[in-house]
């Protein structure tokens, strides 16, 4: 019996998940715990390792697409199977065998919206309410032309299309997008396996399309039939604002479209939703660092000399002592959960760090408890798994509060949106000389700005003002944060 490997859950709580590259391609054997997979996250890009062992019979997801959490992705062909056998029934379907949701779901939308091409409306139009104005004994069936019911007919199964020499291979996405935004498959340069035409090659064809191909739309289309029981449509309103900004679909001249990654949606969906949703509240707080980078550089020199990859970063010491600041202030180690509050006994930091097309925030456990020096590897070992591609979802869960530094770009003040469902994340700019008034007197001293970021559903302005004072003293007082 063949194995269907379903796209997993990689992070908890994920609803959906792309396949950025296959490792493995159909007739390729797999062994236990080897990479298969590149599979972009909301989060990350993590590679995903083979669970079973056997050979590839049916890639069901192509790259570039974005799927559903548990829709199938690959048909596994177990030791002893015949490959053949496995994988050539699957030939005759655009999907696995008999993947009932999510392949279904795609093809019956595809379907409602040719349906709804076909009668003139739009694909919303398909999915509304039935209009109940025309009684079934008056309601006659609309005449459909001839190029329409070719063009219907095209959308037959992948069966017919292995006996039709013309036929262009799409997956149902793929065919989607292309009916959307007016683009011709035959036009379309396939990249996917097979020759399959995937979802980046419609939004590259989509993005290299000049606005004066855009597609005319139906209403406007000349010779267009109507329907002859539809509604008069409401008469145009010519608006006599000129239109500045391109409408969707259209790039302006001078401008090139960029499809956006399954990272940058997520990343774009979730901070949307944290801060509609979450109520933020700031606090600032300014910190003399002239001691912490005198510790800083005197542990460098005891510890790592000649070894750059040993030297402690002002970083290191700002997560340790935001650690410690929760520690000093229990009130604020917590995280909203609906109806309750949870508390921590562990302190545990998530440290934003910065990748090619996105951004992820590795989590470092029982910071309190760790040596300056052994912060200092979890996060250089953090940061070269997450630029490398390699990060573990499991590093990435958890913490009640995140350090986001953009210090080493010259940012001297910045605030930051929670990522939930962590409570506080601590905005960190860069260290810079300014007069200081020190008992009556003026010097020059160095300082970090730092903002506060707090979730006011779980944490309170006094509780964050006392937390805010309490990551003041132990960075003032460096000393503190190796004890």
């Amino acid at each position: 019996m063949p194995k269907t490997v379903n796209m997993p859950e990689v992070l908890a709580g994920a609803a959906e998940a792309s396949i950025n590259e296959w490792f493995k391609q159909v007739g390729d054997t797999v062994e236990v715990g080897q990479p298969l997979a590149e599979i972009e996250t909301e989060k990350a890009v993590v590679e995903y390792e083979a669970e079973e062992a056997g050979t590839v019979a049916r890639l069901l997801v192509e790259p570039g697409e974005t799927v559903t959490v548990g829709t199938p992705m690959l048909l596994l062909a177990l030791p002893g199977e015949d490959l053949d056998a496995v994988g050539g029934g699957a030939d005759e379907a655009d999907g696995a065998p008999a993947p009932a949701d999510a392949d279904a779901d795609a093809d019956a939308d595809a379907d409602a919206d040719a349906e709804a091409e076909a009668d003139g409306s739009s694909a919303a139009d398909a999915h509304a309410p039935a209009d109940l104005s025309v009684t079934p004994s008056s309601a006659q069936p609309p005449a459909v032309p001839q190029q329409e019911v070719a063009e219907l007919s095209d959308r037959g199964s992948e069966a017919d299309a292995h006996t039709n020499g013309s036929r262009r291979f799409a997956s149902p996405l793929a065919r989607r997008l292309a009916r959307e935004r007016g683009i011709d498959l035959n036009r379309v340069e396939p990249t996917g396996p097979g020759g399959r035409i995937v979802r980046r090659d419609i939004d590259r064809a989509h993005a290299a399309a000049s606005p004066a191909h855009a597609e005319t739309p139906a209403g406007d289309a000349a010779g267009a039939t109507q329907h002859p029981h539809a509604v008069p449509a409401p008469p145009v309103v010519t608006n006599p604002v000129q239109r500045t900004s391109p409408s969707a679909g259209e790039v302006p001249d001078g401008a090139t479209a960029i499809p956006l990654t399954g990272m940058r949606r997520a990343i774009a969906r979730r901070l949307t939703e944290s801060k509609t949703q979450v109520p933020h509240f700031y606090i600032d707080v300014e910190c003399r660092v002239d001691r912490l980078l005198a510790l800083r550089a005197e542990l460098n020199e005891t510890i790592a000399g000649d070894d750059r990859a040993r030297r402690v970063s002002v970083n290191d010491l700002i997560v340790k002592a935001a650690a410690l600041a929760l520690r000093d202030v229990p009130e604020a180690h917590v995280l909203w959960d609906g109806d309750r509050l949870l508390t921590f006994d562990q302190v545990d930091v998530a440290v934003a760090v910065a990748i090619d097309g996105g951004l992820v925030t590795p989590v470092v456990r029982g910071v309190d408890q760790l040596s300056v020096g052994a912060v200092h590897e979890q996060v250089r070992g953090f940061a070269e798994q997450a630029r490398a591609g390699r990060t573990s979802p499991a590093d990435l869960v958890g913490g009640t509060l995140a350090v986001s530094n953009l210090g080493m770009y010259g940012t001297k003040r910045f605030s930051a949106i929670l990522n939930p469902p962590q409570s506080a994340i601590i905005a960190v700019g860069a260290a810079y000389r300014k007069p200081l008034i020190v008992d009556d007197q003026i010097e020059i001293g160095t300082v970090i700005e730092c903002t506060f970021s707090i979730d006011h559903r779980a944490i309170d302005g006094a509780v964050a003002a006392q937390l805010s004072a309490a990551f003041q003293r132990r960075i003032e007082s460096p000393l503190s944060i190796l004890g």
